[in-house]
């Protein structure tokens, strides 16, 4: 019910204006999208912790901040050619919506963008901009996990937040 209502309001707000024509069209279009397109379901077991949003909300403006200064240096450095690569990082808490905010946190970061995300192995693909060697590619998916931890640490359960703390992936991607 609650997409249902979304949907209706997007529809009119992408028409610019609320009318009579635009509810009634929003009303349709949703029951289609939804009938023909059906959400799957994001079940949330864990609880809102304000201190873990905090730490989340601090860090993300710094990484955020810290990753636009480097995109704008490697931008305007003449010659500097930035490698790239692909990592595949499987998160230890492979729920939908972990992999959703933990996709949606690391795509507003500049340097890094979700290629793919193979949700029944809990795998996220991450392009990162301007790694150099091994070393940086470890130290790309440690701080993707990091990012998981702030993440769980916000709004996940008790289980997912020991999970995080003491457990590691089942098996390591390439």
């Amino acid at each position: 019910m609650i997409a249902y209502g979304w949907l209706v309001v997007a529809w009119n707000l992408f028409w610019g204006e609320f009318t009579w024509g635009n509810l009634l069209g929003g009303l349709l279009i949703a029951t289609v999208v939804l009938v023909f397109f059906p959400l799957p379901p994001v079940t949330f077991n864990g609880r809102l912790r304000p201190w873990g949003v905090l730490v989340f909300a601090g860090r993300f403006v710094v990484e955020l901040i810290r990753a636009s200064a480097h995109i704008a240096r490697i931008a305007v450095q003449p010659g500097y050619t930035p490698r790239s690569a692909i990592i595949a990082v499987r998160l230890r808490v492979p729920t939908d919506l972990n992999l959703a905010l933990t996709a949606e946190a690391l795509s507003l970061v500049p340097g890094t963008l979700i290629v793919e995300v193979d949700r029944d192995a809990g795998i996220l693909y991450v392009h990162v901009l301007d790694v150099h060697g091994p070393q940086a590619l470890a130290a790309s998916r440690d701080h993707i996990r990091t990012l998981e931890r702030r993440i769980v640490a916000a709004v996940g359960s008790n289980d997912e937040l020991d999970r995080v703390h003491t457990g590691t992936a089942d098996k390591e991607s390439p």
